[in-house]
C-alpha cells in the first residue's frame, strides 16, 4: 500500500514539469494486442466485403498498439482538456480499443450457417426474462441497429440495472453505458453492409441475425451468470 508520502510524491511529479525520459521510466505500461483471425463462413456477405472488413479491423488493432506505445512517453504534466497530446491519445485509445474489440465480438457471434437457439438455453431464458419475450428482444435489437449512426447495436448486461438491455453505440465510443458487458454485437457502420445491401440496413441486420452463433453467445451469457453468482457468494461470505 502506498504511504501518504508516496502519494504526495506521485501527485507532485504528475502536476509538475519533468523531462520525457523520466516519464518513460515511470510509465512503462505499453501493451500489444494481436488481431484475431476470423473465419466468416457466411454466404450472406461477399468475399470482397469480408476481406475489406477484416483489414479494417486489423487497422484498429494496429492503431491501438501505436497509441499504447506513445502513451508510454507522453508527458502527463502537460495534460489538459484543451488539445493536449495526452488527451488526444486517450481519446484515440478508447476509440481504437472499442473498434477492435467490438469487431472481434461481432465476427465471433455471426456466420453460423446452422444457427439455432433452443427455449431451454440460458441465452433464450435471459432474453425472455428481461425483454418479456424473445420476439421483443429481436424487435428492439433491430431497432437499435437502425437507430445507430455509424456504430453498433449491442445486447449486454448492465451492472447498474442488474439486467440485460439493448443499446445503440455511435461510432465506437459514443453512448456506451458504463458497467455494460456485451453479449450480442451487430455492426451497423456502412462498411459492414453497403457493398452487399446498399442502404438497406434492415435487410442486412435480419440476414445477420439469421446466422447468429448462439453457441458463442450462450457462452457469454454463462460467463456473466457465473460472475454474478460469484459476486453474490462473496457478498454473503463478507456479510
Amino acid at each position: 500500500m502506498l504511504s501518504d508520502n508516496d502519494i504526495r510524491r506521485i501527485v507532485n511529479e504528475t502536476l509538475g514539469p519533468k523531462d520525457q525520459a523520466a516519464e518513460a521510466a515511470v510509465f512503462e505500461e505499453a501493451y500489444k494486442v494481436t488481431a484475431k483471425t476470423q473465419n466468416l463462413a457466411t454466404e450472406r456477405l461477399s468475399d470482397a466485403n469480408k476481406s475489406a472488413h477484416r483489414e479494417l479491423h486489423d487497422k484498429y488493432v494496429e492503431a491501438l498498439n501505436a497509441v499504447s506505445a506513445k502513451l508510454d512517453t507522453v508527458k502527463r504534466g502537460e495534460a489538459s482538456a484543451n488539445s493536449s497530446e495526452y488527451r488526444s491519445l486517450k481519446v484515440d485509445e478508447t476509440y481504437n480499443h472499442n473498434g477492435g474489440y467490438l469487431h472481434d465480438l461481432y465476427f465471433e457471434n455471426i456466420s453460423d450457417m446452422r444457427s439455432q437457439i433452443t427455449v431451454d438455453s440460458l441465452a433464450f431464458m435471459r432474453l425472455e426474462r428481461d425483454f418479456g419475450n424473445f420476439d421483443n428482444w429481436q424487435r428492439d435489437f433491430i431497432a437499435c441497429n437502425l437507430a445507430s449512426r455509424c456504430g453498433w447495436a449491442v445486447t449486454g448486461y448492465s451492472l447498474y440495472l442488474g439486467r440485460y438491455i439493448n443499446c445503440s453505440i455511435d461510432l465506437h465510443a459514443t453512448n456506451v453505458p458504463i458497467g455494460f458487458i456485451p453479449v450480442i454485437v451487430m455492426d451497423s457502420w456502412q462498411h459492414a453492409y453497403y457493398r452487399d445491401y446498399l442502404n438497406d440496413v434492415k435487410s442486412y441486420t435480419i440476414a445477420m441475425m439469421k446466422e447468429l452463433n448462439w453457441s458463442v453467445i450462450s457462452a457469454r451469457f454463462k460467463r456473466i451468470d457465473g460472475m454474478m453468482q460469484g459476486a453474490k457468494s462473496a457478498e454473503v461470505r463478507n456479510g
